[in-house]
């Protein structure tokens, strides 16, 4: 990966901001007129694909919360160790910031959303079984 130029690493790092190759290429100092053709070659170089690729991981781990970290956090809220901020009136127009348990209610919803998850609870009826099948009419049936 530290064979990528200056000009590359400025165009996988705009590529990374717009997902745009062409846009890319133009902002890393390629010539619009061959930005697109140049942009779409680019992302085809094994050194700047792994480069991407890493850089991406690094915002995926960093900025979005994996399912460990949902159902931490949907725990804490329905055990009643989660906080939330509010403003309280203290008198004059003057408020104050304050923390809060959560409602019941937004235990309740954290307690549902862990259920879903593990599917204890069923809203749906089996209604599976045999069904006798009785025909009536003449005696005689054609084959």
């Amino acid at each position: 990966m530290n064979t990528l130029t200056a000009r590359q690493r400025k165009f996988c790092d705009e590529y990374l901001i717009s997902g745009n190759a062409t846009d890319a290429a133009i902002k890393a100092g390629y010539s619009p007129k061959t930005a697109k053709s140049i942009g779409q070659r680019l992302l085809t170089f094994v050194d700047l694909k792994q480069y991407i690729d890493a850089e991406l991981e690094k915002l995926h781990s960093a900025k979005i919360a994996d399912a460990q970290e949902v159902l931490e956090y949907l725990t804490a809220v329905m055990r009643g160790q989660h906080t939330e901020q509010v403003l309280k009136l203290v008198g004059d127009g003057i408020q104050t910031v304050a923390d809060i348990d959560v409602s019941a209610k937004e235990r309740i919803k954290a307690a549902e959303l862990i259920g879903k998850r593990y599917a204890l609870f069923s809203d749906k009826m089996d209604l599976g079984g045999a069904v006798p099948v009785v025909i009536m009419g003449d005696d005689q049936l054609e084959d």
